[in-house]
């Protein structure tokens, strides 16, 4: 179990090659080695070969700290196998339903012809969202949580070796749909951004600061649904920027297609090292 969340009771996560069918199950990603104990990350293997059960409620603290230091170590070595490689790797995060696999699919529709695109999907179970981003042309490898509410630098290290995505590309992170736990690990990603629909509230912010303070960017999505419900798009904007004044806010409808120019002008601007 993850010691900083309580989640990935039954240790296993599943990686699936869309286009091979090739299915690695991934055992003990948590509770091996304090959470990360076996790090098949792109170029690097770690194993530190310790398993820590029965601890007693006073070693909590210790072993999320521990959980985190461990995973930032194999999230610097995916950020440098990124690097030299020229691969720019951005991490979205939401909560369910705010839009992300929309917004992917329309991007790659639309960008795929201007710069080589991957993906990685992160979901509890199901390749449904992936088979969805494969239906554009776009390769995609799904990893598969199980009771896990969150991708991790190990997850990523192995999608990325299976994903095994050009030089000079884009890779695009679909992480687990949760506000909480994805922004407590660093997955060696260039940056994060936050997604959230005018069907959510606009104080999200401010119940969820951790994953807004961690974020670069924030998109409002669906904004075609705002005269249909109670969500005020500056004022969820200015919450954000309480919690994080260097912000950027986009907002955007997916499906209809308003604001999506300055979304991919923003990505555009980041393609570069």
């Amino acid at each position: 179990m993850c010691a900083t969340c309580g989640c990935g009771e039954d240790g296993r996560s599943r990686i699936t090659d869309l286009d091979t069918g090739r299915v690695e199950t991934v055992h003990d990603h948590h509770d091996e080695g304090h959470g990360h104990g076996h790090g098949h990350g792109p170029g690097h293997h770690h194993h530190d070969g310790h398993t820590h059960e029965h601890r007693p409620p006073t070693r909590i603290v210790t072993l999320e700290q521990d959980v985190l230091a461990k995973n930032d170590l194999l999230a610097a070595r995916n950020r440098d196998w990124l690097a030299t490689r020229g691969i720019v790797a951005l991490n979205l995060m939401s909560s369910p339903g705010a839009g992300k696999t929309t917004l992917l699919e329309r991007t790659i529709r639309d960008l795929g012809a201007e710069v080589p695109v991957s993906v990685i999907e992160g979901d509890q179970e199901t390749v449904l969202d992936a088979e969805r981003i494969r239906a554009t042309g776009c390769r995609v490898v799904q990893i598969n949580t199980g009771s896990g509410c969150h991708l991790d630098a190990d997850m990523l290290g192995r999608g990325l070796a299976t994903l095994d995505p050009p030089a000079d590309s884009l890779v695009m992170i679909e992480n687990v749909g949760n506000l909480v736990c994805p922004a407590l690990f660093d997955l060696g990603e260039r940056t994060r951004v936050v997604i959230m629909s005018v069907t959510e509230g606009d104080d999200k912010p401010l119940k969820y600061p951790h994953m807004f303070r961690s974020a670069r960017l924030m998109v409002v999505n669906k904004v075609d649904l705002a005269p249909h419900v109670d969500f005020d798009v500056d004022r969820c904007a200015g919450n954000a920027r309480r919690i994080n004044p260097d912000l950027g806010v986009l907002t955007l409808s997916a499906t209809r297609g308003d604001g999506l120019d300055a979304w991919y002008a923003w990505l555009r601007g980041h393609l570069t090292p």
